[in-house]
């Protein structure tokens, strides 16, 4: 009984740490990026290439389905688009909207490919000329959500700019300093999502941001 108690414990500490973690590296590597703009849209321009090929191959060489494929590809053309104001981009246009439901989709129309095989009707299996379709492996799925489903979108949610109307507090305390007029938008997300999290821990009575209060 307790030894359950005690796991679960751990579960959400293992889970407090991860998210800290990760929101860390966000920051790390969202300062890398502004710091390097140039390089890292060439970069980004070059890696959805060459994923585009790469997804044109996988149809051509493994079978993958061709209009699931074509989807790919045209989200990837529209990820592509973003780069041309790179690093700046407006959460509120039309070509940073759709990729965001692109990316949803890609992944739930690969999920459901990979989760619900074809499988060829009785009469074909029974033929003694039948060659079973491969099932990808395990490690060979996730290589695929990885790699040409979630790095790219990844890449460019790390990299992209955005302005600092999007983080009220952060132009107040920089006012009158000669500070970048953007910020990176992994940042102003975790920024937001830090500042919630001290809201609702204030209206209990706890106050986690060490800052608070203090006139810079």
């Amino acid at each position: 009984m307790f030894i359950q108690l005690l796991s679960y414990v751990g579960i959400v500490v293992g889970f407090v740490f991860l998210v800290l973690s990760i929101a860390s590296a966000l920051y790390y590597v969202s300062e890398l990026v502004e710091e390097h703009s140039e390089p890292t849209k060439r970069i980004l321009k070059r890696l959805i290439l060459g994923i585009m090929a790469i997804l044109l191959l996988l149809w051509i060489g493994d079978g993958f389905p061709f209009w699931l494929t074509l989807f790919s590809v045209f989200s990837y053309w529209v990820y592509l688009q973003n780069l041309n104001k790179f690093p700046y981009v407006e959460l509120s246009s039309p070509v940073f909207l759709v990729s965001c439901v692109l990316v949803v989709a890609n992944h739930f129309l690969w999920f459901n490919h990979f989760h619900n095989p074809y499988i060829p009707p009785l009469e074909v299996r029974l033929r003694p000329d039948y060659v079973p379709p491969r099932i990808p492996s395990f490690v060979e799925v996730c290589s695929f959500f990885g790699l040409l489903v979630w790095f790219v979108p990844f890449s460019l949610f790390v990299s992209l700019s955005a302005h600092d109307n999007l983080l009220p507090h952060h132009v107040e305390s920089n006012a009158g300093k000669d500070k970048k007029k953007n910020n990176g938008l992994a940042k102003v997300v975790v920024a937001n999502l830090r500042e919630w999290i001290y809201s609702i821990t204030r209206k209990f009575g706890y106050e986690l941001d060490p800052h608070y209060g203090q006139i810079v």
